[in-house]
């Protein structure tokens, strides 16, 4: 299957990596693949080149961000919450109509540290995104743990813990949770429509601060029940 990844940080390398292994033909889109292979320092995070990566996947294709999205099946939106709409914007309300789009992305306002969420409590991003394209079946998930614990959920006590689906359509939600099993998460819970992402994005309020707490992003949420 044709994926689509938007963004080259940490989040989308892992992501795309890992669908990449899983045998799927992967694009990145970013703004300007130029500018991108050109970079020789770490970024912000102090993750290395985005060409180095890319050395190391020689199978995975970086392209602009239309040109990624063009004939993809999901779209995966890797993106800072920050740009997520401006990206999408450049993409087109056409070419996103009808497919999947899993949303990663939080609203994450970091003028202020820790980080506060730009937008909660009765709007979320992934509503803002479902509202702006209405005919792209946006589905959140993922957000609620780092990047490795995305793409490999074995990293962390065998993959023993909960993962949340957000969306208004359960096609659109079974095809992303068939992606998830598939990258290995166990748990996978259907929280509703795309409202209820507004609790998994709020909880990232205390997962920044559990980070702090336990020094460390490698942890995650188990919901027993």
């Amino acid at each position: 299957m044709r994926i689509a990844v938007l963004g080259t940080g940490m989040v989308g390398r892992a992501v795309a990596g890992r669908l990449a292994e899983l045998g799927h033909d992967v694009f990145i889109g970013t703004r300007d693949p130029d500018a991108t292979m050109a970079r020789s320092e770490p970024d912000a995070m102090g993750n290395p080149p985005f060409a180095d990566w890319h050395a190391e996947h020689p199978q995975i294709s970086l392209s602009a961000y239309p040109d990624a999205a063009e004939g993809a099946g999901p779209v995966v939106n890797a993106l800072s919450g920050a740009a997520a709409l401006d990206v999408l914007s450049q993409i087109g309300a056409d070419t996103l109509a009808g497919r999947v789009l899993l949303d990663i992305a939080n609203p994450l306002d970091h003028s202020t540290t820790p980080p506060t969420l730009s937008v909660k409590d009765t709007d979320s991003l992934g509503e803002q995104i479902q509202r702006t394209y209405p005919r792209t079946r946006v589905v959140k998930a993922l957000n609620t743990m780092n990047a490795y614990l995305m793409a490999d959920p074995d990293q962390l006590a065998d993959g023993d813990f909960s993962t949340f689906v957000s969306g208004n359509e359960d096609e659109a939600k079974s095809t992303v949770t068939e992606l998830l099993e598939a990258m290995g998460h166990r748990d996978v819970i259907d929280l509703g429509d795309i409202t209820t992402a507004r609790g998994s994005e709020m909880l990232l309020p205390i997962w920044l601060r559990l980070w702090a707490a336990l020094d460390t992003p490698m942890f995650n949420f188990k919901i027993v029940r």
